[in-house]
């Protein structure tokens, strides 16, 4: 038996997941310390596909997770200036730790997933898994007589 995977046209959990994913940015610069960054996926017939636009942020600070049917981004953006005395209007430029988890539409093949980061955009490639296939498993009859031996 196949079965299909409910994908509903109204996902009230992502509407909510958007409403937290937003809410730095509604909020104002104080609460852009800490970011979650927007990602685009996207599946093709080898393999789903992650992209993050990371612009500021070093490849080395960058940590990227697979395990379980979820992966894990978490990195840091580091300010460089050394003493910042500017009295801004607006600061939006964001600096600081971020972290985020995604569950994968799919299984993966954890091991041969790759990370590629250019021009400030982190490309995550994970190789889907074959399908197993299901097994069938033969139910043994007991009789209250077998039981007494």
């Amino acid at each position: 038996m196949s079965l299909i995977r409910w994908s509903p046209m109204f996902d009230p959990f992502g509407e909510i997941d958007e409403v937290f994913t937003r809410l730095p940015s509604v909020m104002g610069s104080q609460a852009m310390k800490a970011f979650v960054p927007a990602i685009n996926m996207y599946e093709t017939d080898q393999a789903v596909v992650v992209e993050t636009a990371l612009a500021g942020v070093k490849p080395e600070n960058v940590q990227v997770n697979v395990e379980k049917g979820v992966l894990t981004l978490k990195g840091e953006s580091t300010s460089e200036h050394e003493v910042d005395e500017k009295n801004y209007y607006r600061k939006e430029v964001r600096s600081g730790s971020f972290f985020r988890e995604i569950a994968l539409p799919t299984n993966v093949q954890d091991d041969k997933v790759t990370a590629e980061f250019e021009d400030g955009l982190l490309k995550i490639t994970c190789p889907k898994a074959q399908p197993t296939a299901a097994k069938k498993i033969a139910v043994k009859i007991i009789k209250k007589n077998d039981l007494n031996k």
